[in-house]
């Protein structure tokens, strides 16, 4: 059974028009950069009119679902009024032999009178209650004269951009600020920087006499065990000279006893 004709008036009606901007660097989506016509946002508006006297259901689709952003894709059109539908082309690397797959459909249905969930009544639907419409998309590379302009007005405002931005701390300093706390601020910054300096070298300074102690202590290193040695001996003779003593002592004194 063929599907009834759409009760719903599309404007544009067979195709959506994509005009590209001049190529160049272009933005990041999910850290992907994309240069040439289609690096940016490029969007078309969709216009869908309910002409009948009953509220008609409707839904886009496309055969791209990731290279597009369509507000709404969905919902419910009053009877005697129409919606715009944005839809946008998100930045991709343009191929020529990928625009014939690049396709839209508008579904539509006449909304029941006592409809509460729609996508209830989308599943419930017969085959012969649903319309559609088909469109194809169409991208239009920029013309050179369409170049040179963009070129020149990208070029006008980042010029424009600069000025103002360079100006505008200098302006705002001078309405704020009088002579005089100018001139303690730049004495501040100065002092800053001799300190910041000052710190450097007496940092470079540490490094250099840390790295000559441990030098010295490589240097020295090896001898350690021979001073620990006469350490030791030097310990030694004066405890057996010691117990001589007393031993000669304890002689002394037994003989005296005696």
């Amino acid at each position: 059974m063929a599907r009834p004709e759409q009760v719903l008036l599309l404007e544009p009606q067979h195709e959506l028009k994509f005009r590209g901007k001049r190529g160049g660097p272009g933005l990041s989506t999910v850290f992907t950069f994309h240069t040439g016509p289609f690096s940016d946002v490029v969007t078309t508006n969709l216009k869908l009119s309910n002409p009948t006297d009953r509220n008609v259901c409707f839904k886009v689709k496309t055969t791209a679902p990731r290279r597009y952003c369509v507000r709404p894709n969905s919902g419910i059109i009053d009877a005697g009024t129409s919606i715009n539908v944005s839809v946008m082309l998100q930045p991709f690397d343009y191929d020529p032999n990928e625009k014939s797959k690049h396709k839209f459909m508008v579904q539509s249905m006449l909304a029941p009178p006592d409809m509460t969930d729609m996508e209830g009544v989308w599943k419930e639907a017969k085959p012969e209650e649903l319309m559609d419409s088909k469109l194809r998309c169409v991208f239009e590379m920029p013309t050179e004269n369409e170049k040179t302009h963009d070129m020149e007005s990208n070029k006008m405002m980042s010029s424009s951009s600069l000025k103002s931005e360079s100006s505008l701390p200098v302006k705002s300093m001078s309405s704020t600020l009088d002579d005089g706390e100018v001139k303690k601020i730049m004495e501040e910054c100065k002092r800053l920087q001799m300190e910041a300096q000052r710190l450097r070298e007496e940092n470079k300074q540490i490094k250099e006499d840390d790295g000559l102690r441990m030098r010295k202590s490589n240097i020295m290193s090896p001898q350690h065990p021979s001073v620990a040695m006469k350490k030791e001996e030097g310990m030694s003779a004066r405890t057996v000279a010691l117990i001589v003593l007393f031993f000669v002592m304890g002689v002394i004194v037994g003989k005296l006893v005696l």
